[in-house]
Order: structure tokens, then sequence, then C-alpha cells
């Protein structure tokens, strides 16, 4: 057999500054944004292009832990506007995060551009942008094998058609429970994620937060891994895009689509979410390592390993 080459993977999101308080305590203007979560946990398996925009004023630590050898930051926008920011708060309930201020500043008026080199991406991943916007990028990457895309609930309001035309072009859908219910109108998240199917996508990922994740797929295939348990959860707000930057990053390294293959991946995704959940913003993401990334796959595993029924 040949040697499989890792293929690099584009993802197209937001940069940002977070501030925001949970249980566990509060941070000021740590780095945020769906691209940088992404980014971080892809580059830990294979070579990340990153699209995205942010003001003069982004501090240049942040952008200091962005500069790996296998993050490519040549379609990071540098725009005259401020960076954008959001501040927020957990409860008791880390599902949800109450939004306290909400400011796009230089994102309210981007327009995604991808170098030319990042056209030929195999694989792609589109965050949580506007509709319009992951159209926008459609149009000018055509040559993946694999698109994955993201949303949120303002964008399944606001924008619903725009996001139907969006996923009759995705191979891989990822939105949480309630958004799946959302769009579908169904109550039922098996329900609700077969009728994603039937729009375009191959597969679907329901992301649960603290319950797991489902994946579903064709012929009414359904895989299902548990969240990592935790005692206790300093700061939520990533884990579904590190979880998103894991999985892409395992496909894009081995260059396997199988369901077989999309099954290991949605377990690292699953592995590398637990740990950016163990600290606040990316610091437990930069300080990963794939030897506790294996470690972390073995005890997932385990979670799930049942011996057979004895004769």
């Amino acid at each position: 057999m040949g040697v499989i080459l890792p293929s690099a993977v584009l993802v197209v999101g937001s940069l940002g500054l977070d501030s925001l308080r949970t249980p566990a305590g509060s941070v000021d203007e740590t780095l945020g944004g769906s691209a940088s979560y992404f980014s971080l946990a892809a580059s830990l398996y294979t070579d990340v292009r990153l699209v995205a925009t942010v003001g003069t004023d982004f501090p240049t630590h942040h952008r200091a832990l962005l500069e790996k050898p296998t993050i490519d930051l040549g379609g990071l926008e540098i725009s005259p506007d401020k960076t954008f920011r959001w501040s927020g708060m957990y409860g008791n309930d880390l599902n949800v995060a109450q939004t306290l201020d909400l400011q796009l500043n230089c994102f309210a008026d981007f327009h995604p551009r991808l170098p030319d080199h990042y056209r030929e991406s195999e694989y792609l991943f589109i965050a949580n942008i506007q509709p319009s916007l992951q159209l926008e990028v459609l149009r000018q990457a055509k040559q993946a094998r694999l698109v994955a895309v993201d949303s949120r609930d303002l964008w399944i309001e606001q924008e619903r058609d725009a996001f139907t035309e969006v996923l009759r072009h995705a191979h891989l859908v990822l939105l949480n429970d309630a958004e799946v219910r959302q769009y579908s109108g169904e109550q039922n998240v098996i329900a609700a994620a077969r009728h994603l199917l039937t729009l375009g996508p191959k597969a679907v990922v329901v992301k649960k937060g603290e319950h797991g994740a489902l994946l579903f797929g064709p012929d009414d295939a359904v895989f299902a891994i548990p969240a990592y348990p935790h005692a206790q959860v300093a700061d939520p707000t990533g884990a579904g895009d590190s979880f998103a930057g894991a999985l892409m990053g395992y496909l894009a390294s081995t260059n396997n689509l199988t369901e077989s293959a999309l099954r290991r991946a949605v377990v690292h995704g699953s592995a590398v979410a637990s740990f950016t959940v163990e600290a606040f913003g990316v610091d437990r993401l930069q300080r990963l390592t794939m030897p506790e990334i294996r470690n972390r796959y073995a005890a997932l595993r385990q979670l799930t390993y049942v011996e057979e029924e004895p004769d």
C-alpha cells in the first residue's frame, strides 16, 4: 500500500474576543470565535487554512496562538474596524449561554474571500456564519470532497431558505439537538435528523452537549457516543467547534470518508471537545497533545464497551 497523504482542512468562520462568566470563574477578552476553536483542534491532526476577519485592535498575543506551522493564516483579513466581541454568562445549566453583549464590528461587513490555493481544498468546514455567506464560500470552493456546515438558531429562523440551499450542497451537517428540531419542525431528534438527510447531506451529526453526540447516515444508520464524564466543567464555549475541528482534522489526516472512518472521527471530536471544556477559552486546546487525545479516545471507547452475554 502507498503512503496516505493528509489533506489540509479549510475553515471559514469567526475570530473574536470573548468575555464570560461561568460557575467556575470568569475571563475578559479571551480568544474566541468558531474559527479559533476549530483551527486549534484540527491542527492537531493536519494542516489548516483559515478564513476570517479581525480588526486592527486584535491582540498580538492572540494571533500568536494561531501562528503555528500547521495553520495557514493567508486568508485572515485585517479590517480597520474593531474586532468582533461577545460577552455572555452560564448559570447552573451549562448547555445554555446567556448573551450579555454582542458587537459584530468588522464581522458585520465580512465577505469571505478565499486565496487561490485555498479554493482547491478537499475538506471544507463552514462554521455558523450567515447562510448567505456560506453560499458565497461554496461558490468559491468547488473542489471539496467533503463539505461540512454548522449553523445556529438565529440563521435558521431569519435565513431559512438560504440555509436550505446550503444543505443541498453539504455532505455533512453538524447541529445541536435544538437546531435540528427547529429546522425540521420535528420534536423527535431521529425524525428531525432523517428529514435533513432527505435534502442532500450524506450524514448528520447531532451535538447534545453533556449527553454526547449522534451520527445519522444513509439506510437508517445511527451511531451514538457519550460525552466524557466531568465532575466540573470550566467553560463549555467552543466545545462544538473543537468537536468539528477534531472530526474534520481526523478525516483529512486519513483521507478516508467511509462510514467506519466517520464513526471514529466522531469519537475523536468528542475526545477533543472534552478537553476544551476543562479550561476557559482555548487554553486547554493550545496545550493538548496527541497522546492525551489517544488516551481519552480509549476511555470513550471503554465507556461504551459491553461484554457478550454469556451462554
